[in-house]
């Protein structure tokens, strides 16, 4: 007999439930005054190494609030972690917007946790430049990756930072690895610059492509191509096999025109279907050989030495804007200036230098 059942995707809208008559209001109560009790650093810490995901997410939010209080005890978490960190793979996903990026990480994803491994998904969402919102729906998508009890995704929105990357992404990383996850996956918006900053904190650059799209010769790129460790042709399936084999022939070519990694790798090219799962496992393999071959020449640890070295330049630009910004007279001259220049009263460069002389007191 034909099953006629519908299977509804997480975006179905069910019917709301009703309370029933029989719930007590202090209950009610006590539930939401037992949800605003902030756990301290140490409850946080102790939480995060026994890998409960409650109070690993409390602390990924407690990392990407903008609140000064919240700042201190952000870092004595991280402190407490970080000694137990930098035990993972790291992973960089990017592509153009519609090639399955989190199709093609649900199903790789779903492979890792297969094999035993312990995957944290981070999903940077781009947010509105007019609202400043953000739909966070790459955790919608991923319906049956976010079942795994060996997998934690964690969305977040990109904010005003380059490109997309969210802005405590790096310290994201550390509580990740310190509650165990032995295999991080970034997934960048894939606008933008977002593959640069994502390149500095990952020890492995995957570029997802698809075939057919005309954007061949527009992904023979020197930034993105230099980048990248592997390339992946995505929606290898179907009636798009013939043309996705063609790409892979065309990106290879490409990839011989562009000098030798320091790392001794040579990037790969390779066709996989995140529906049907062909290629998925070829996939991880790559990853591993890449992981085997930069640890035997130390090229993997050198590599994380510097962007520790970055992350912490990035860190004291971040903080030093922060601070220009939320300083009383900056922002009662910021204002004025603002004015003048939208006026043609003074030039933005003139402008701009007499705010930074006021803040340094020149």
């Amino acid at each position: 007999m034909k099953n006629t059942s519908k299977k509804h995707s997480a975006l179905h809208e069910r019917e709301g439930i009703t309370a029933p008559d029989i719930l007590s209001a202090s209950s009610v109560a006590e539930i939401i005054r037992y949800r605003k009790i902030q756990p301290s650093s140490k409850d946080l810490t102790d939480g995060i190494l026994k890998s409960d995901k409650v109070a690993l997410s409390r602390a990924i939010t407690l990392i990407e609030s903008t609140n000064t209080e919240h700042l201190a005890k952000a870092n004595e978490v991280i402190a407490a972690c970080l000694p137990h960190a930098n035990k993972s793979i790291r992973i960089g996903i990017t592509g153009v917007p519609g090639v399955g990026k989190s199709t093609f990480i649900e199903a790789f994803g779903k492979h890792l946790t297969s094999l035993g491994k312990k995957v944290a998904v981070l999903a940077v969402d781009p947010s509105s430049t007019i609202s400043h919102g953000s739909i966070l729906g790459d955790k919608t998508r991923m319906e049956e990756l976010v079942k795994d009890e060996n997998a934690f995704i964690r969305p977040s929105a990109s904010g005003e930072t380059l490109g997309g990357v969210a802005r405590k992404t790096r310290e994201t990383i550390i509580l990740c690895e310190a509650a165990g996850f032995d295999t991080i996956i970034i997934e960048t918006v894939g606008v933008g610059q977002s593959e640069t900053a994502v390149h500095s904190m990952v020890d492995f650059f995957l570029l997802l492509k698809i075939s057919g799209a005309g954007d061949e010769l527009q992904g023979i790129k020197r930034g993105i191509m230099e980048m990248a460790d592997a390339i992946v042709i995505n929606k290898a399936d179907g009636d798009n096999v013939t043309k996705a084999n063609l790409a892979k022939t065309e990106f290879n070519r490409a990839l011989h025109l562009f000098p030798a990694k320091k790392s001794g790798w040579n990037p790969t090219t390779s066709t996989c279907s995140a529906i049907t799962h062909e290629g998925i496992a070829n996939v991880w393999k790559t990853i591993s050989d890449f992981e085997t071959l930069t640890k035997s020449n130390h090229y993997f640890f050198e590599k994380r030495k510097n962007q520790n070295q970055f992350w912490m330049m990035e860190t004291i630009n971040e903080q030093l804007k922060s601070n220009f910004y939320n300083d009383l007279e900056i922002e009662k001259l910021l204002y004025k200036n603002k004015k003048a220049v939208a006026n043609d009263e003074i030039s933005p460069f003139a402008a701009a230098q007499l705010l930074l002389k006021k803040y340094f007191k020149e």
